[in-house]
């Protein structure tokens, strides 16, 4: 075999893991394939350059990042108005009781779905103000949150932050593994198969309506002087994140209408994009450009929502710097995109799909994706990222699976479960450090905690898979 294609990727695995970094470690990945490409100190340099060029040259890839950047800039306005403030207050105001707290929890993913970290914002701080209510450790409160965050969000396929890049990933896939196929049709369909996902929000809804906690409400993990600081910190829940900090006001609806307006506005979209096709009906939604769909929809919810609140007499230079403040939050994220890119595209220059067609045709089929759920699983736990894990991974298995010839949506669910197991319970995670932060855990003692049933998911998932093998 020719190992030469196959060095960029074997080199951002390695550094990501040493060094818990994955922007890093793509980017020396991107110029390692550029020297590969060009072996001259100068060229080499310059060809890695190229590679990120063309890949943020692409169309589509340029709309993924105006979709992230706006729709992060949404977010940003949102928080400034005082839409999660309000809703935290009046959620916390109107709940009384432990159940009503979770069907809250539960029932809030239907506006709140948009990102992990913002329903972790969004649904901590009141769990954090319902604290004496609630009968369960700081950790099981935790645990409960996130299992309704990327195990939630990774299955939704639209007005997503993760829509946009999952369907990213796949496309840049396809292209380097020389296949055919629709990447938005096939991550819809490699939904069912995310077993990690399902597996996790089982056990949340299990934890949250069935589960008696053996442990008291101020549980063992906490130390003493942590239970001594626990009960006035409980009540202290506008300190505990910026977005629900005691200056901003606390108006509910700058977070319900808004974000009712994104999917509104994304499926009309979508309806009129098939219309052009000469579609119509359900065939009409089925066959739009939904990136164009949310795009634009995020577009006009922000010019709507500004208008609003100009009438509203809010300083257009205050939503201006909102907006440019929360669109930056994502400029991590497009910075990742940009190198999952560079390095998506130096594969293609070293014909990195023939290389693995030459060394994994003797996997068989059916178990192709047991093995790449197995090996992201680790990977994205040592890393911390689901996004990083998806983009370095995603390549591989699209590969392998043409190859094999095993099919492309379990294959496909397999990489996004995988990145999603390392998203909810390695510390390394922005979740898990969000979640912590806020409700004033010791980070590596609540990850530890939440491995235990992540590995029971995973455990699940991966007999899953190779149970799939024998009736495939």
């Amino acid at each position: 075999m020719n190992w030469i294609p196959v060095i960029p990727f074997l080199v951002v695995i390695a550094a990501a893991i040493w060094t818990k970094q994955v922007i890093p470690s793509l980017l020396f990945a991107v110029i390692v394939a550029g020297y590969l490409v060009e072996p001259h100190w100068l060229t080499g340099l310059t060809k890695a350059l190229d590679f990120v060029i063309q890949g943020l040259s692409d169309s589509n890839n340029l709309k993924i990042i105006i979709f992230l950047y706006a729709f992060s800039a949404l977010i940003g306005l949102i928080k400034m108005s005082g839409g999660i403030k309000g809703f935290v207050r009046a959620a916390a105001s109107k709940i009384t009781d432990k159940r009503g707290a979770f069907i809250l929890t539960w029932l809030s993913s239907v506006g709140t779905f948009s990102a992990p970290s913002f329903r972790i914002v969004t649904i901590a701080p009141v769990m954090k103000a319902m604290r004496k209510k609630i009968p369960m450790t700081k950790q099981e409160l935790g645990f409960v949150i996130e299992t309704t965050a990327s195990p939630l969000v990774v299955i939704i396929p639209v007005a997503t932050a993760f829509v946009g890049y999952m369907t990213s990933v796949i496309d840049l896939s396809l292209q380097q593994a020389d296949a055919s196929g629709d990447a938005y049709s096939l991550y819809v369909r490699s939904i069912p198969f995310n077993f990690f996902a399902l597996s996790m929000l089982l056990l949340g809804f299990y934890l949250s309506f069935f589960h008696k906690s053996k442990a008291q409400a101020h549980g063992a993990e906490e130390t003493h002087e942590e239970l001594i600081e626990e009960e006035e910190d409980d009540d202290r829940w506008e300190d505990c994140h910026p977005a629900v900090t005691k200056e901003l006001p606390a108006r509910p609806w700058n977070l319900i209408v808004p974000l009712a307006g994104v999917i509104i506005f994304t499926f009309f979209l979508m309806y009129l994009l098939g219309v052009q096709k000469n579609k119509s009906g359900l065939e009409a939604l089925i066959n739009a450009n939904v990136l164009d769909a949310m795009v634009l929809a995020v577009i006009l919810t922000i010019i709507a929502f500004v208008i609003y609140l100009k009438l509203s007499q809010l300083s257009l230079h205050k939503m201006m710097n909102a907006l440019i403040d929360g669109g930056n939050d994502m400029m991590g994220v497009i910075l990742l995109l940009a190198l999952v890119w560079g390095l998506g595209k130096g594969s293609e220059a070293l014909h990195f799909a023939d290389a693995i067609s030459g060394a994994f045709n003797w996997i068989p089929p059916q178990f192709v994706a047991a093995i790449i759920f197995i090996l992201g699983c680790a990977l994205s736990y040592f890393i911390g990222s689901s996004w990083g894990t998806w983009g370095i991974l995603m390549p591989v298995g699209i590969s392998i699976a043409t190859v094999a010839g095993s099919s492309l949506p379990i294959v496909i669910g397999a990489v996004f479960a995988s990145g999603t197991f390392g998203a909810f319970s390695s510390p390394l995670s922005d979740n898990t450090n969000t979640t912590a932060g806020i409700l004033k855990l010791n980070t590596i003692r609540y990850a530890k905690f939440k491995l235990k049933p992540a590995l029971i998911a995973a455990g699940v998932s991966a007999c899953l898979y190779f149970g799939l093998s024998f009736l495939t």
